[in-house]
């Protein structure tokens, strides 16, 4: 399979601290990869690296077999990674629709004009056909304050793949999801990024989620990958349960994944 993404040596040294080592990952098109590991063991700096947030101290990340080393967060949006954040990243006091609104204006040009008009019929008709399609459109007029926080994190989804993303990755999509939402939730979100073709890194701490939605899991610890594999073998790995998953017990369940 071709790889999409792909890491060699990335390493990243804040002082004497390292928050990550020699990572090496190939991500193949069409994956869907979990990303664990406890607070602290490289997670979010390996996905800050990735999508240009943070400058590795050394080591290359190539997308679709080019470089993108140094390359601005908006440069690497634009070549194709778009990301979601942990808190989702919305106009609080704006209403939904019209979070939507900018983040298609935006995705038209790459220097959008916001002295003509936003809310265009296009657009609205648009935004409101994404709404739909990932289950929100029922909050379409309320400000993002009054949205619950499932809902929240589905329009912040779906505004990043607004511009048609090749890879999407995602830190902790169902942080601060009540446990009767998480799987509506994440049921959507696969649901929309396999009809849009779009490969998927997500970190995640709850492992009923992992098991369910992902072909591959990379087992983060103390800034390293310590496994690397399908999610039942990475689970069961010894030093997994000793470092990151407590040895909880092992459970069958329905792999999500495709």
């Amino acid at each position: 399979m071709t790889n999409i993404l792909e890491t060699r040596s990335l390493n990243k040294e804040f002082g004497a601290v390292i928050a990550a080592k020699d990572l090496n990952v190939k991500v193949a098109k069409g994956e869907i990869v979990g990303v664990i590991g406890s607070n602290g063991a490289g997670k979010t700096t390996f996905i800050n690296m990735v999508t240009g947030y943070l400058k590795p101290t050394r080591g290359e990340i190539l997308f679709n077999g080019k470089s993108i080393l140094g390359h601005s967060p908006r440069a690497i949006t634009r070549a194709g990674m778009a990301r979601s954040f942990q808190v989702a990243q919305l106009f609080p006091e704006m209403s939904v629709i019209d979070n939507l609104v900018v983040a298609l204006a935006a995705a038209e040009s790459p220097r959008p004009s916001f002295l003509s008009p936003l809310r265009s019929d296009a657009r609205i008709a648009r935004a409101e056909e994404i709404l739909t399609e990932f289950g929100v459109v029922n909050y379409r007029n309320s400000t993002v304050t009054a949205v619950p926080q499932g809902a929240r994190k589905l329009v912040d989804i779906a505004m990043a793949l607004i511009g048609n993303p090749q890879m999407l990755l995602l830190d902790e999509p169902t942080s601060g999801v009540s446990m009767d939402e998480k799987t509506g939730l994440m049921d959507t979100v696969m649901n929309a990024v396999r009809q849009h073709g779009v490969t998927v890194l997500f970190v995640e701490h709850d492992m009923d989620v992992v098991e369910r939605y992902v072909s591959r899991v990379l087992a983060f610890y103390s800034g390293e990958i310590i496994a690397d594999g399908k999610p039942s073998a990475v689970l069961a790995d010894e030093r997994v349960r000793d470092l990151v998953t407590g040895h909880r017990p092992t459970q069958k369940k329905g792999n999500g994944a495709s």
